[in-house]
């Protein structure tokens, strides 16, 4: 699944090359993904780093 495609061949390199970075943006910011509650994976991995990062304790060495 993904973005549709009309079937058609690709002609060259690069529009092989710029169908695959837009499968790849769709996969990461669009599809929405059961297992992480129905976000997109970007925005599950931005929730856990947030979320992560206001966790953590600052430890400062002198």
């Amino acid at each position: 699944r993904g973005p549709a495609r009309e079937g058609r061949p690709w002609k060259t390199v690069e529009d092989v090359e710029l169908a695959t970075l837009s499968w790849v943006h769709w996969h990461n910011h669009k599809r929405l993904h059961g297992y992480l509650g129905h976000v997109p994976p970007a925005e599950s991995e931005q929730e856990f780093y947030a979320t992560n990062r206001s966790d953590q304790t600052l430890v400062e060495i002198q």
